[in-house]
């Protein structure tokens, strides 16, 4: 049976000028061989010799062999493919074929551009082509080899309101980034080092910042004093602003944010009046 998008090992059937047409039965039918492109096929292949070949299709939409190894296989988990352009029905990516792949809008988890890196899997659609999908979850793996406390580095892939930021280590580790557990706020296709806080039953593994909380308050706090510091010694507003307000402004989660204004009051570094948070004034 010829299977899209999955690497096989295929007999050759027939051989004419312009390629081999190959299956795993001696006895299939035209309809249930493929080509193999004679400038892809082996010197001195003979009639019955097995290739090891991947099943796609062509510009023309017609199923074809090729011995070219792709960088995204059905079931082959993840890989970081380059956009090469981008037009009305999505994006195309660059996987080593001569044919590029289709990523399609409405399976990407940000917008994309010529040149952008993006993290990938291959999926069958409902018309039987094959297309990449940035929607990655259940295709990461959950055998990493990492364990608590481990620093890991990681690819942002999608957020959540309701979970967090979801992260792919290593390219292709499922892990989570809990809501409201860290001090940076991260974005789809940021990379960076995490901590390993946790590893589920599962596999999955649940991260941290870098550096545990209490080795970041001094950090947060100093980078916060800076920037009230350059708006003149005061802020039109306090820790109860919006999230969104808090990381335009300092880069930093409310919770980050909170932490460090309350070791700035206790040190008498800040005061908070009015709705507002101002560098103190001398007694």
């Amino acid at each position: 049976m010829l299977e899209l998008g999955k690497k096989q090992t295929l007999r050759v059937l027939k051989t004419m000028d312009f390629g081999a047409y190959l299956s795993d039965d001696p006895k299939a039918s035209r309809d249930h061989q493929v080509l193999l492109p004679a400038k892809e096929l082996p010197e001195e292949c003979e009639i019955g010799d097995p290739l090891e070949v991947f099943v796609y299709r062509d510009s023309e939409d017609r199923m074809i062999a090729t011995t070219r190894e792709p960088a995204l296989t059905i079931g082959g988990g993840t890989a970081l493919l380059t956009v090469k352009d981008v037009n009305r029905v999505g994006a195309f990516l660059d996987w080593g074929l001569e044919k590029d792949l289709l990523l399609p809008y409405h399976e990407q988890t940000y917008k994309v551009k010529a040149g952008d890196s993006v993290l990938c899997a291959l999926y069958l659609d409902k018309s039987n082509r094959l297309c990449a999908t940035m929607k990655v979850y259940h295709y990461l793996r959950t055998d990493s080899p990492y364990e608590k406390d481990s620093i890991v580095n990681g690819l942002v892939y999608e957020t959540s309101k309701n979970f967090g930021t979801f992260v792919a280590v290593d390219d292709c580790y499922s892990a989570l980034f809990p809501k409201n557990s860290g001090r940076q706020v991260y974005q789809p296709g940021m990379r960076a080092e995490f901590r390993v806080s946790r590893v589920l039953p599962d596999g999955k593994l649940t991260l941290a910042s870098r550096e545990k909380s209490y080795e970041l308050i001094n950090t947060d706090a100093e980078a916060v004093l800076s920037v009230i510091q350059n708006r003149g010694g005061e802020l039109p507003f306090d820790d109860k602003a919006s999230p969104e307000l808090i990381e335009d402004t300092f880069h930093l989660s409310k919770a980050a944010f909170k932490r460090a204004i309350g070791h700035l009051m206790k040190e008498h570094r800040v005061e908070k009046a009015d709705g507002r948070i101002r560098i103190s004034r001398p007694d």
